[in-house]
C-alpha cells in the first residue's frame, strides 16, 4: 500500500490517481494543484530548466482532485 504522502513521479501519480497524466499536467498549469502541496520538481541539474520531472504528493492531488470533480458535478447539475 502506498502512503497518502508519498511523491510519486507523474506517471505513477497518475495510476495511483486513476487520471491520465495530461489532466494532472492541465490541473497543475491551471493553478488546481499548487506547487509544494500538490506537486514539486525535480531538482535534478541535468533536467533543469527545461521540462523537469514532476513529483505529486498522492494525499493532496487526490483530495484537490476530488474536490474539483464535486465541482464540476454541482454544476452539471444545475445547468440541468
Amino acid at each position: 500500500m502506498i502512503e497518502p504522502t508519498t511523491w510519486l513521479s507523474e506517471k505513477e501519480a497518475s495510476e495511483v490517481l486513476r487520471v491520465d497524466e495530461q489532466s494532472l499536467e492541465l490541473l497543475r498549469e491551471r493553478g488546481y494543484l499548487k506547487p509544494g502541496s500538490h506537486w514539486k520538481s525535480s531538482n535534478d541539474p541535468k533536467q533543469l530548466p527545461w521540462k523537469p520531472k514532476v513529483f505529486y504528493c498522492i494525499s493532496g492531488c487526490k483530495e484537490a482532485i476530488e474536490y474539483w470533480q464535486q465541482c464540476d458535478a454541482c454544476f452539471d447539475q444545475k445547468a440541468a
